[in-house]
């Protein structure tokens, strides 16, 4: 069995006025995630959508220190971005379709994602979003520990380092050993 797992792909990190935005990099591969996105929605696979969740007064999370705050719970910057919105809000009744609010770059920290894919016999997962060597890598890194074998759709990620893009499509099959399509 098989899941996607939509990182971030929000107005504040694709917008060009977002707060942490990836800007012409990330609404490149709009057309192609939403493509996916809808694919795997429609073939009854386990979708995913991870979104950065913060909270501005936790003077605690290393982020804050980073970053200028971006992805504000309960603003319009943590909104999907363009027709991935569109596509969430049509299917997001569907129960194979979860939003998942989280803290920190990986997918799996501090949340149960790895319990609700165990649930559902995933085995391989496809990951698409941004920051291709931030929030997926992290994720990446942690699937990759976690025994799931990795497909990484390198139209359907980006990041605002294009140096670090790069680097992290190499992290990924050459270290990793993920499947780049």
């Amino acid at each position: 069995m098989k899941a996607l797992i939509s990182l971030d792909y929000t107005y504040d990190f694709i917008a060009t006025d977002g707060k942490l935005t990836t800007a012409a990099a990330g609404q490149a591969i709009e057309k192609e995630l939403v493509t996916l996105t809808k694919t795997f929605i429609e073939q009854g696979d386990f979708v995913v959508f991870a979104i950065d969740a913060h909270d501005p007064s936790d003077n605690y999370h290393p982020e804050n220190r980073l970053f200028p705050p971006h992805n504000i719970i309960g603003t319009p910057g943590q909104d999907l971005y363009g027709s991935l919105k569109t596509l969430y809000e049509q299917y997001q009744s569907k129960p194979s379709v979860y939003w998942m609010a989280k803290r920190h770059y990986s997918a799996f920290s501090g949340t149960d994602l790895d319990l609700r894919l165990r649930e559902r016999g995933v085995r391989e997962l496809h990951l698409t979003g941004v920051c291709t060597d931030i929030c997926v890598l992290h994720t990446a890194v942690d699937a990759y520990n976690l025994g799931y074998q990795i497909v990484i759709h390198k139209n359907a990620v980006a990041s605002f380092n294009p140096i670090g893009h790069d680097w992290a499509l190499g992290h990924f099959e050459h270290t990793l050993g993920a499947t780049i399509v």
